[in-house]
């Protein structure tokens, strides 16, 4: 079965980074785009990155382009988010996610990312 599993969030203040991983088992990880979505407090799910199977292509929500960087290391089945300049409303649980949007409901537990002064 699919098994996605985040870590790296944390409390970090207004300007900081962060480094999310994603450890993947389950499936051909190095066969499938992956993506990072996030969901705020009291709202949906938000798509924000997306990289293809062999890394070469890369995409972003807009709020996040400059400052967020999507990675992945197929030999270790682990995807990467690199936040730098975080803001307040970066404030959300982050999720790994199989495939491109439109995404799934997450099931795995995601990581909480803190970002406040």
């Amino acid at each position: 079965a699919v098994q996605l599993v985040e870590s790296g969030g944390g409390l970090v203040q207004p300007g900081g980074s962060l480094r999310l991983s994603c450890a993947a088992s389950g499936f051909n990880f190095d066969r499938n785009a992956m993506s990072w979505a996030r969901q705020a407090p009291g709202k949906g799910l938000e798509w924000v990155s997306t990289i293809s199977a062999f890394g070469g292509n890369t995409y972003y929500e807009d709020s996040v382009k400059g400052r967020f960087t999507v990675s992945r290391d197929n030999a270790k089945n682990t995807l990467y988010l690199q936040m730098n300049g975080l803001k307040t409303e970066d404030t959300a649980v982050y999720f790994c996610a199989t495939g491109r949007p439109p995404l799934a409901a997450p099931q795995s537990q995601g990581t909480q990312v803190t970002v406040s002064s």
